[in-house]
């Protein structure tokens, strides 16, 4: 079968290759892959910049949706042809604290497609039926495709931080995660919802603006005090949500974030921060890291994109097959669109 493979850890030692057709083990399934999200953790390996361990050769991709080819021996509630999105954690210990508390997100041992386990830019993928949600037979596969992305971005907004109806969200990073983030917060009654890009974000800015955010703006362009200051007391946003994964937007986070406020970081930043956190202090803010996510948030975030109330299709602006990969990550990575998906078996369901 055809995967893209990252086959060194150098720039660009990335190819579509042959490789063979995975096993079906006790556990698992054999998934036919029909959409597959391209990351930005898949352009950050591409390019040798990622801060985490990548075991090579592998196979990328971890945003997928598909339909069951075969079932192993002992999966129950699972049946060949029926269409399934997966979640990432491919391999947990099953016997670490967070593992035995349903946080199995943060197991240590925590291995992921597409850095540990080969991943989904492939016609098939194996894949541990425990990680196996359904979803409806008729679902747009390329909305489904971002069933991850979207659950990493209610995982922050929704599970950590408690957005409120009412709260004031500032969304640092126009990416998919932050666009995502600001659609849930919307969804959730906050009121109003900013978004802060750069110079090279203006088309994600503009897309913000369809989405329906109430400002998207140049970080460079925008008065943070001045923006403040128009938001009920003046004293700043209930939550930041610093989605862009650079350390220095941190900065920025604290300046914007009100006395008593939280910031939940949720974007990649390996740089250092030079920066004071005496803000942090002095305003009492609350910080949270979030990551990845859990049953409970795939099985809500799979019902607000069946439904359509959460609108991901409206992300994508390229669409094609695993020949044109190379086109997908260049349009992303340069900022000309916010998603890119693959179709590894050709035209979507």
């Amino acid at each position: 079968m055809r995967a893209l493979v990252q086959y060194g850890l150098r720039p660009g030692e990335v190819e579509l290759r042959d490789v063979p057709l995975p096993e079906v083990t006790e556990d698992s399934v054999l998934l036919r892959v029909d959409a597959v999200g391209i990351c930005g953790s898949d352009i950050h390996q591409v390019h040798g910049t990622q801060s985490w361990e990548v075991r090579v050769p592998v196979v990328l991709g971890h945003e997928f949706t598909g339909t069951i080819e075969r079932v192993g021996p002992n999966v129950v509630g699972f049946r060949p042809g029926q269409r399934v999105v997966s979640e990432t954690a491919a391999v947990i210990c099953g016997r670490c604290t967070p593992c035995r508390t349903g946080h199995y997100n943060l197991c240590p041992h925590r291995q992921g497609f597409g850095y540990g386990i080969d991943g989904a830019m492939a016609e098939y993928v194996r894949v541990p039926a425990r990680c196996l949600h359904a979803i409806p037979q008729d679902s747009d596969a390329v909305a489904m495709a971002l069933t991850e992305p979207a659950c990493v971005a209610y995982q922050a907004v929704v599970q950590s931080a408690r957005v409120r109806a009412g709260d004031s969200v500032l969304v640092l990073g126009p990416g998919q995660i932050g666009l995502l983030s600001a659609m849930l917060c919307k969804l959730q009654g906050a009121q109003p919802v900013v978004v802060l890009g750069t110079e090279r974000d203006e088309h994600r800015l503009r897309k913000a603006e369809e989405l329906g955010v109430d400002a998207a703006l140049r970080v460079d362009q925008a008065d943070l005090r001045e923006l403040a200051s128009g938001i009920g007391d003046g004293l700043g946003f209930h939550l930041v949500v610093d989605a862009s994964g650079a350390s220095a937007s941190f900065v920025t986070a604290m300046e914007a974030v009100r006395p008593l406020g939280e910031i939940v970081k949720v974007g990649w930043g390996p740089q250092p921060l030079a920066a004071s956190l005496d803000p942090l202090v002095r305003k009492a803010v609350t910080v949270r890291g979030s990551f990845s996510h859990t049953y409970e948030t795939w099985e809500q975030v799979i019902r607000l994109i069946a439904s359509g109330r959460l609108p991901t299709r409206q992300l994508v602006g390229f669409v094609g097959g695993l020949a044109s990969w190379r086109t997908g990550f260049d349009l992303m990575g340069s900022g000309q669109v916010v998603k890119s998906v693959l179709l590894p078996n050709g035209e979507a369901s």
